[in-house]
């Protein structure tokens, strides 16, 4: 009986060592999950010479600097994840977790963030930084939270011109017929209806393609994009219209964002803020550089009167009086 105890009593005891061995083993490992770096997936439509991937490299050294490296980025670029509608219904479902996006196609999930894609809204980039640094555009990111996404901060596209492979733009009158692509957001689509063109909305990996292959005349965007994306391979003349000055949302899930602690949201916040700051600099720099490199290319630079081009797309402040009224006041109070 003795022997039959003194067996029971070291099976007992070896049971529970290799017990205690395993949960130690699994406090270990699950030790070293708790200490590797959470991964967030940064991504974006455009090439690494684009003033995108500048806003999300920076973004991406402060991040990982300001959580020593317990916080790390990984970056998607050229539309690897999807054009930016996908990356934005992707974000909302949390499947990506951010990306650096133009505002166009954020009206068709918030419809008031098209108030700063109204044309000749602001007289300069400065008159633009003060507004979308503003309480009014901390209200509209705010609102993001509506439709399940999180908006960091508004950093920049920079001010949109028009180009084409037909015929120089002077006038209003020279656009009529022309086929241009233009964003899928119902503001830009009715600047250049007023305008007198053949609107076709798309999604930039699909322009990129009809410009290539001349089933459309023309598009509109920043310099930078021009340059980065070597538009003047497939379009002679650039017309200075600065029809619209274009910013860009840093944008997280919101479910991701509600995850962190409060200190890690400031950190994501600010390192967004931070980031948005420097590409606005950026941009500011290169402007002059790249214009004279597209010149250069052979491209023909037009600097018009934009007096006729902001008479013909006051119908479309008319439109958008009713829905966008209050904004406009809030925005023109501050730009004073």
């Amino acid at each position: 009986m003795k022997r039959i105890r003194m067996l029971a009593l070291i099976t007992c005891m070896m049971v529970t060592m290799l017990l205690l061995t395993a949960c130690g083993q699994q406090q270990a490992e699950q030790a070293v999950t708790e200490d590797e770096p959470q991964v967030i997936k940064l991504a974006h439509v455009v090439n690494e010479q684009d003033i995108y991937h500048v806003t999300a490299v920076k973004f991406k050294e402060l991040l990982e600097q300001k959580t020593n490296g317990q916080i790390k980025v990984k970056i998607y670029p050229n539309a690897v994840l999807g054009d930016e509608r996908t990356l934005i219904e992707s974000m909302q479902i949390g499947t990506v977790d951010m990306g650096v996006i133009t505002n166009g196609p954020i009206a068709n999930f918030l419809p008031e963030i098209a108030i700063f894609d109204m044309p000749f809204l602001f007289a300069d980039a400065e008159e633009a930084h003060k507004v979308l640094d503003s309480e009014v555009g901390q209200k509209v990111l705010d609102k993001l939270e509506t439709v399940n996404l999180k908006g960091l901060a508004f950093a920049e596209r920079g001010f949109r011109n028009l180009t084409n492979s037909v015929h120089p733009v002077n006038t209003p009158a020279d656009i009529e017929g022309l086929k241009i692509r233009v964003m899928e957001n119902p503001v830009y689509i009715e600047t250049f209806q007023a305008l007198g063109a053949n609107t076709v909305p798309m999604a930039w990996t699909e322009a990129l393609t009809a410009l290539q292959q001349g089933t459309i005349d023309g598009q509109e965007n920043p310099v930078n994009v021009i340059k980065a994306f070597k538009l003047y391979e497939t379009q002679k003349y650039m017309s200075m219209t600065r029809h619209t000055y274009a910013p860009v949302t840093i944008l997280m899930g919101k479910g991701l964002f509600d995850s962190f602690s409060a200190e890690e949201q400031a950190i994501l916040v600010e390192s967004a803020q931070i980031a948005a700051e420097y590409a606005r600099e950026w941009n500011a720099l290169q402007i002059t550089e790249q214009i004279t490199y597209l010149k250069e290319q052979g491209m023909e630079i037009i600097e018009p009167d934009l007096a006729p081009f902001r008479a013909a797309v006051q119908p479309v402040y008319e439109k958008y009086q009713e829905r966008f009224g209050d904004l406009l006041k809030e925005i023109e109070a501050v730009k004073q």
